[in-house]
């Protein structure tokens, strides 16, 4: 059995998503190119951990439907190992549908309620084997998302089975930031948001990553990366802040950037940079897919 070099644990999904060339609004009817591609934020996270060279295995629930067994082999085409992916007999394989403009992100609906549903279970090979047991844990890193329900995180806060694993979180969307709260404070923790996620954590909006950053730190945070677009983006850590702004690029997608950043930061860790040159690594990265030269 191949060993991962990380563990992605959340949401793998179809993304369905409505993209159109135009700027729409509530109630637009336009043309334009309607997508199925393997999604959710740890697949995400996952895919682009690939492009940099690095074998991800899957912690999540797939219903075992057609259409699960479709994404199974499409994560395990893609170079992910799947072999400790919960299957359930009775809950369908979840799915995300976006509708995209010119403008950006118009709307959208996350149905990941199959994982939630599972709950622990997706945690077995970390707890049972053969990826760790509380006696003996994981200690590489692990990618978290907000899709796990609030009772799972505080559990991972908690639990002995990850008190030597390298946690990289993210949540799934600024509506289950709050989520993370449980482990904001975890001592091998990083956070990754955005501008309005931090907001949402801190219960007050900030103006700037780096004020954010900075205050996630005072709440109690060891180190977060904030991102606001195309604006500044911050790194912040018990020694300070570092900031660094993105390339400017023709925005052709959204859905799935603040993934690619955190994955492309986790790897250019992995391989040694730090500070500002894996900062910047990250926001090259997130500004290649934005754009379109990175293929999904």
């Amino acid at each position: 059995m191949t060993t991962p070099d990380i563990l992605c644990i959340g949401s793998v999904l179809w993304d369905v998503i409505g993209r159109a060339n135009a700027h729409m609004r509530v109630g637009s009817d336009v043309p334009g190119r309607i997508t199925r591609i393997p999604g959710g934020v740890a697949m995400n996270i996952a895919m682009t951990l690939r492009r940099f060279g690095l074998t991800p295995a899957l912690l999540t629930a797939v219903g075992r439907d057609p259409v699960g067994d479709e994404l199974i082999e499409e994560c395990r085409l893609r170079g992910m190992i799947t072999d400790h992916v919960y299957r359930s007999e009775d809950l369908p394989t979840d799915r995300y549908m976006a509708i995209e403009g010119a403008n950006g992100l118009i709307a959208a609906v996350a149905d990941a309620h199959s994982l939630e549903a599972a709950g622990g279970k997706i945690l077995r090979a970390l707890a049972e084997g053969p990826l760790g047991t509380s006696e003996t844990p994981w200690q590489g890193p692990a990618a978290v998302d907000g899709n796990l329900t609030l009772a799972l995180l505080s559990e991972i806060a908690d639990s002995p089975a990850f008190r030597a694993t390298d946690l990289r979180l993210a949540p799934a969307s600024p509506g289950k930031a709050e989520r993370l709260l449980p482990l904001l404070a975890h001592p091998r923790a990083t956070l990754y948001v955005n501008l309005e996620e931090a907001g949402l954590l801190l219960h007050r909006p900030h103006d700037t990553s780096r004020s954010a950053a900075r205050a996630l730190i005072d709440q109690g945070a060891q180190r977060v990366l904030v991102t606001n677009g195309g604006q500044m983006a911050a790194l912040a850590d018990a020694t300070g802040v570092i900031e660094a702004a993105p390339r400017e690029v023709m925005v052709t997608r959204v859905t799935g950037a603040g993934d690619t950043f955190m994955a492309a930061h986790i790897a250019a860790e992995t391989r040694g940079e730090t500070g500002e040159a894996a900062l910047a690594t990250a926001l090259g990265a997130a500004a290649d897919y934005v754009s379109g030269d990175v293929a999904t």
